[in-house]
């Protein structure tokens, strides 16, 4: 088959599109024939050098597809379904898996990270992370689902506990997090305030829900926060850009605020000023993909047409040093996806 490896880490350049074997499925795994591999931030951050990344190695995390055979220990697949995958891999033995929190498997990781992604035209995966798509949702489109709108759903309700009536500041309304949360929030009914880089994006992020936009490249994001709740601040903060807006995403909670934070995509180093923290009585988070039953949960509203993926740019996987570059300069509103 094709695939796209790196044997090295470094820049777009890195990127190999060439011929590998054909994946073998074990008895218990499934085949799937890769139709669409959605990009993530995490790809460029793997590209360039993790810890636990082996060489060579496939990035991709978000997959979808059909698949092509099933080992004989699976009974509830069929060849020809089609399919997305669960864009996680655990052990689905310890403690923590057996309590449905995968997430906090010592053995959790992402697909793309620590094991192989999607970035192929095969790939063979244990049935558990093998999950059925309707026929109203296109291979693109399931692809572009699963990490973003687990990872914005667990931070909006297993982490924060939204509840309906609240005001929300989403940091980066044109990235995967930031649309999907947009969504989720505003399926709670809640006071959405985001953060956008231009008129555009600012269009686009009203048209999802958004009540308020700031520009934040020419606002100070605490003050608008402050002008638009009356001084009062949001209830909580959905942040992953890190160093660059923490202190802003901070400053903007009300007293008893909560935020919470998946990423650091400017670096993960933040100050924070511990007499703030505890004299406003703030809650800072963290928050780490979701489980499985919140997958489910959150595609449940996916496949009734609740929340949609939105999709910027489509590429052949074999320009993918393209997509790669195309991510890098975050001019995008939605998913990039390639398809092999």
């Amino acid at each position: 088959m094709k695939a796209v490896r790196i044997h090295e880490f470094g820049g777009p350049e890195v990127l190999k599109y060439e011929d590998v074997p054909d994946p073998k499925p074990r008895k218990d795994q499934v085949l799937v024939r890769v139709r669409a591999c959605a990009l993530n931030h995490l790809d460029l951050w793997v590209r360039q050098g993790l810890p636990g990344v082996n060489l060579p190695h496939i990035l991709g995390s978000d997959i979808a597809g059909e698949i092509v055979e099933v080992g004989e220990y699976i009974t509830d697949f069929k060849a020809g379904q089609r399919v997305l995958l669960a864009p996680m891999s655990f052990c689905n033995r310890c403690p923590k898996c057996a309590a449905g929190l995968q997430n906090q498997c010592r053995q959790f990781t992402v697909l793309g990270n620590a094991v192989d992604g999607g970035n192929c035209e095969l790939m063979a995966v244990p049935a558990v992370n093998v999950i059925p798509i309707p026929d109203s949702l296109d291979f693109n489109e399931a692809a572009s689902v699963p990490l973003v709108f687990v990872t914005a759903w667990h931070m909006l309700t297993g982490r924060a506990a939204i509840r309906p009536g609240q005001t929300v500041l989403i940091l980066g309304a044109n990235s995967g997090v930031g649309i999907a949360a947009i969504q989720i929030a505003k399926l709670f009914h809640a006071r959405i305030i985001t953060t956008a880089g231009d008129e555009r994006k600012t269009e686009r992020a009203r048209e999802l829900g958004a009540d308020f936009v700031i520009n934040h490249y020419q606002q100070k994001i605490s003050q608008e926060v402050r002008t638009i709740t009356k001084g009062e601040g949001v209830d909580i903060v959905i942040e992953h850009v890190g160093p660059a807006t923490w202190s802003e995403s901070v400053r903007s909670l009300k007293a008893g605020g909560t935020l919470v934070t998946c990423g650091a995509t400017t670096g993960p180093k933040a100050d924070l000023d511990l007499r703030f923290l505890f004299s406003r009585q703030l809650s800072l988070l963290g928050s780490y993909m979701g489980t499985m039953s919140e997958l489910n949960e959150v595609l449940g509203h996916v496949f009734a047409g609740r929340l949609k993926p939105v999709i910027d740019h489509i590429f052949p996987l074999r320009e993918i040093q393209a997509a790669h570059e195309y991510m890098a300069k975050s001019q995008m509103f939605g998913k990039i996806v390639l398809n092999p």
